[in-house]
């Protein structure tokens, strides 16, 4: 047991075995994670058909624009304590945990109300077809239900991660996705549920998951302890989380609304389409999540560095979590495009829903590791203390060229394949960018010490 919960120590010792000791555990809790939504869309699509998936698959866009701005916030509370670990500050650390989960609980509240009053307003401005937006509208509204779960986890796993506990967070995804396949099952198969059963039985498997990450922080007898009683929001800690995490969730909440312009696009053109994106975005994530968690150690290694002053390492720790992204990415993306018609079998048994899917796969999973090793650049960035840049290049790059892009040469080719070709080419031009920022802040950074 002790050995189980042995953080990794990102402060001293070879850096490729530390941020792969990190990176692993982050990167199977967040496959497990996307399992919640890919099981709903399977359970769906095999037992309720097409109409359902799609209901269910044209969400994803929606629920990442109304709770990207938040999550981004538990960004800027995971930089915020790992700085204040690297540097010792103890007091701070105290401070910064109980604000954090302060937060996430004021937060979730907003989201499941605004969720459940706004959903239907919000698909019709979307242009969701008539055919599914009533199961769509009745999904989500379930789904929100469990959205202050869904705060509390975020923030408090960011908590643990922040001084290099990645195993717990691990395993109480791992429980709660168990959770959530029995209910998922229960719901659709037994009890004739439908959308609405994937939709409970995702916000039950997140009151779970926040429920014992919660009895992890409480019954911790280390430094981010969480007290129940003292939960309050300090002013000081809360301005240290938001200058990084405001940056962090106007950039995932602008990088959802270009993925909300797509999805409108995408709608045009029928459920058929719309259920097989959904199949293949599904599958995409997974890649996603291998990325991210280089991304994510990144940025946890760096602020903690950062706050012990060692800012060689920070340069080193860019370098291999460059060379593990484009590695681990690099493989995903071409192995997930390669089986992607067993994988997107999973999902519907439909040839033409399968066919629409391969179509995303190819533009999507095999150019992806330039996503990531575009991330792992604003990580860095993060860490380092810069969130502003970062924000406004992608601002740019993504999200106003994929508007220009809809605007002009999807108007002039009005196919699936012309909507798109639009990422793999955001992606190129924006990491190009931020790899020129990062590698200037680093020198100006190195020149203070």
């Amino acid at each position: 047991m002790n050995r189980l919960r042995k953080s990794v120590d990102m402060l001293n010792g070879n850096l490729c075995s530390n941020i792969l000791l990190f990176s692993l555990p982050v990167m199977a809790s967040g496959i497990i994670q996307l399992l919640f939504n890919t099981i709903d869309m399977i359970v769906i699509g095999k037992f309720s058909g097409s109409a359902s998936m799609a209901a269910v698959s044209s969400t994803g866009s929606l629920v990442s624009l109304m709770t990207n701005l938040f999550i981004g916030l538990s960004v800027g509370s995971s930089v915020c304590i790992a700085k204040r670990i690297g540097s010792g500050d103890y007091d701070h650390i105290y401070k910064a945990v109980q604000t954090s989960i302060a937060m996430a609980l004021l937060f979730g509240v907003i989201l499941m109300a605004g969720g459940i009053a706004f959903s239907r307003s919000l698909l019709v401005m979307m242009k969701s077809p008539e055919d599914v937006i009533d199961l769509s509208a009745l999904y989500l509204r379930v789904y929100f239900v469990g959205m202050p779960a869904t705060m509390v986890y975020n923030f408090a796993a960011a908590v643990l991660r922040a001084k290099g506990d990645t195993k717990r967070p691990l395993i109480i995804l791992l429980i709660a996705g168990v959770t959530n396949v029995v209910l998922n099952l229960f719901f659709v198969l037994a009890a004739k549920m439908d959308v609405a059963g994937v939709a409970l039985a995702s916000a039950i498997s997140s009151y779970v998951s926040a429920a014992m990450v919660l009895t992890v922080l409480i019954t911790d007898p280390g430094y981010t302890r969480l007290y129940p009683k003292d939960l309050f929001i300090d002013k000081e800690a809360l301005l240290e989380i938001s200058r990084v995490g405001i940056p962090a969730g106007i950039q995932s909440t602008l990088f959802s609304l270009s993925n909300v312009v797509i999805q409108s696009s995408i709608n045009e053109f029928g459920s058929i389409v719309m259920a097989g994106n959904g199949a293949a975005s599904s599958v995409s994530n997974f890649v996603y999540s291998i990325m991210n968690a280089f991304s994510q150690s990144c940025l946890t290694f760096t602020s903690q560095n950062i706050g012990a002053r060692k800012i060689d390492r920070v340069g080193k720790i860019l370098l291999v979590s460059i060379l593990f992204v484009a590695l681990f990415g690099g493989m995903a993306g071409n192995l997930f495009y390669l089986f992607g018609k067993n994988l997107l079998h999973f999902y519907s048994n439909d040839p033409e829903v399968i066919a629409a899917g391969m179509v995303r796969l190819a533009y999507i999973c095999i150019p992806y590791f330039i996503f990531g090793m575009m991330d792992v650049f604003v990580g860095s960035l993060r860490g380092m203390g810069n969130s502003f840049l970062p924000m406004a290049v992608s601002l740019l790059g993504i999200c106003a060229f994929r508007l220009l892009w809809v605007d002009t040469y999807f108007q002039m080719h009005h196919t699936v394949e012309g909507l798109y070709f639009s990422y793999p080419v955001s992606w190129i031009m924006t990491c190009t960018v931020q790899g020129l920022i990062c590698l200037y802040t680093y020198r100006r950074l190195k020149k203070t010490v």
